[in-house]
């Protein structure tokens, strides 16, 4: 039986060949080997007298191709490419997952946390999927959603209480020192209410703080949630926030809770999967997700 591999040529040979002629330069290919500018000439001329050909015309300050080096370097690169491609399919590939969230839940609650995922799973990654539309499994790939609302969701889905959502006034510590809060509605309207499309301020007020005519409220009002956050945080007035979304902010000392009432919403946050989809790569995530909260 004929030994193929006995008849290639030296592999260094082929290697400094190559590199040497992207650069057109022996110099440039040692730096890129991390060898002798004339350790990569040696393994060069080597090669082309184990081919009986030169490949390279030497010029004062460059390289040239030859003909035959031309034509080699074609085939030449299209096996180190054979090469790569296999080695890399030998290697392990990571557990791509599709997350569908909404903007505010992934900016404040999800993307804070990514980094201990990744600790403790290198294996799988996340593609993040952040919208206000509700996204399909099937149609967008959607491995697991974080739906904000009450089950059920929908045919063939199965929720899990992922938190209630809980919902406090916050603004930047340095806009209401401690203990110089607003005793009631009327005083609270000194300062400016920051509102988003959930818009919980009235609902608060009326239940916490005895009620107060809204034309006494100045305002601004955003389109999601986690801009009503940051303007808190960068002290331009107080906002309404589920606390999971804030506790990091606050824990870090960028927010403070005004009021000690907390409103309870009537939707809280759900992981909802396909019911019959089986994947060990979405429990890992999902018992991660559980664990933080």
């Amino acid at each position: 039986m004929t030994n193929a591999i006995g008849s290639l040529p030296p592999l260094n040979g082929l290697r400094a060949f190559e590199v040497a002629a992207r650069h057109l330069n022996f110099r440039l290919a040692a730096e890129e080997l991390g060898v002798t500018q004339g350790a990569v000439a040696q393994h060069v001329r080597g090669l082309e007298a184990e081919l009986g050909v030169a490949l390279f015309e030497r010029l004062p300050k460059s390289l040239a191709l030859t003909g035959e080096g031309r034509a080699y370097i074609a085939d030449i690169r299209r096996a180190f490419e054979l090469i790569s491609n296999a080695t890399a399919n030998l290697k392990p590939q990571p557990v791509k997952l599709t997350v569908s969230t909404t903007p505010t839940f992934a900016s404040k609650w999800l993307i804070p946390r990514l980094p201990d995922f990744r600790a403790k799973h290198p294996d799988l990654d996340l593609h993040i999927l952040a919208t206000d539309r509700i996204s399909g499994f099937q149609a967008d790939g959607v491995d697991l959603a974080i739906r904000y609302g009450r089950p059920p969701f929908g045919t063939g889905l199965i929720a899990e209480l992922l938190f209630e959502q809980e919902i406090i006034p916050v603004c930047n510590p340095g806009l209401i020192a401690v203990g110089a809060e607003p005793g009631d509605g009327q005083e609270l309207s000194h300062y400016t209410l920051l509102h988003d499309a959930h818009n919980f301020w009235p609902e608060y007020i009326d239940g916490f703080l005895g009620g107060a005519d809204p034309a006494l409220f100045r305002s601004i009002s955003f389109s999601q949630t986690s801009h009503a956050i940051e303007a808190a945080i960068a002290g331009q007035g107080i906002a309404m926030a589920t606390r999971a979304f804030v506790s990091t902010d606050i824990d870090a000392g960028r927010l403070r809770q005004v009021f000690e009432g907390v409103l309870h919403a009537r939707a809280d946050f759900y992981c909802v999967r396909p019911r019959y989809r089986k994947s060990d790569a979405v429990d890992k995530l999902q018992d991660w997700m559980r664990m933080q909260v």
